[in-house]
This record gives C-alpha cells, structure tokens and sequence, in this order.
C-alpha cells in the first residue's frame, strides 16, 4: 500500500437535466443519472446505487486482505446490499445498510475463525468506518460441497 494520506479525484459535467458523465483519472466514464424514486430514468447508476456499492465493494475488497493476513482459506463470498432511505428529523438521509454475506469455507473447521474474519473486514473497511449510517452484516457462512464423484463406468461384458 502507498503511504497515507490518498487523494481521490472524479469529475462530472451536465446541464439543468439529463445524464451526468463522470469521470476519474484513468478509469472508464461512469453516466450517472437521478434513480427512478427522484425522477430520473432508472437506467443509469445514481449516487444512492454507488453509495451502496460502495461499501459492499468495501467490504468484500477488505474481508480479501483480512483474509489473506489471516491465512483463511475460502472457496467464494457473494455480498448483495440494500440501504435504507427515509427521511430522519427534515432530512432525508440512508438510515441503515444492510450486508447480506455468504461465505464458502472449504474446511468444517473454519466456519468460526471465517466469521470472525469477516466481521472483522465490515469494521475495518474505511468506507464502513467514515460513515454515520449503521451498517449491519447478516453473515451465513457454509461448507464448500465435495465434488461429486464420476458415475461408476457400465458394465459392458457380455
């Protein structure tokens, strides 16, 4: 990792309606638009979509590094995220994310040391941790299957 501080840049243009492209030195343009909620055309990202994604893709990026200290071994890990908006005292605002996980271990053994892993990467991810809104994680972590043995070739002796 390079040495703090960082510094992220993006860039956005757009008249009184319409997309908004957004830019970012060296990453492909993101179009931007309101969500359907607010009006816009429901076909683009929106701040409230990459709001989200930002701390799923926080989590699932930091539980990789947590897990890789840890020497944890892990077949896959699906994150889906859903946030909350309504409006608290006159402001409208996400009042809680939810982070549903599912983590495949590839031993029985380490169900309890994945959760810990993963709990630890939801309060060490900085997008988590720079955030008012309450993120909930709903951990299931489960066993990876063993492969299925070839069938038995037939008998063809006759």
């Amino acid at each position: 990792m390079i040495a703090l501080p960082h510094h992220y840049q993006v860039e956005l243009s757009g008249g009184a309606s319409g997309y908004l492209p957004t830019r970012a030195p060296g990453l492909p343009e993101l179009r931007l638009a309101s969500p359907a909620d607010y009006g816009g055309p429901g076909d683009a990202w929106s701040p409230e979509h990459l709001f989200v994604a930002s701390v799923a893709s926080c989590v699932m990026l930091t539980f990789r590094a947590v897990a890789r200290a840890s020497k944890l071994e892990f077949s896959a890990l699906e994150l889906s995220a859903e946030g909350l908006l309504d409006r608290r005292e006159g402001v409208t605002q996400f009042i809680e994310v939810t982070v549903r996980a599912r983590l495949v271990v590839k031993a029985p053994a380490e169900r309890e040391r994945a959760l810990r892993v993963l709990e630890k990467a939801e309060r060490s991810c900085l997008v988590t941790a720079s955030l008012k809104t309450p993120v909930r994680l709903l951990p299931e972590i489960v066993e990876e299957k063993p492969a299925s043995a070839p069938p038995a070739a037939a008998d063809t002796a006759g």
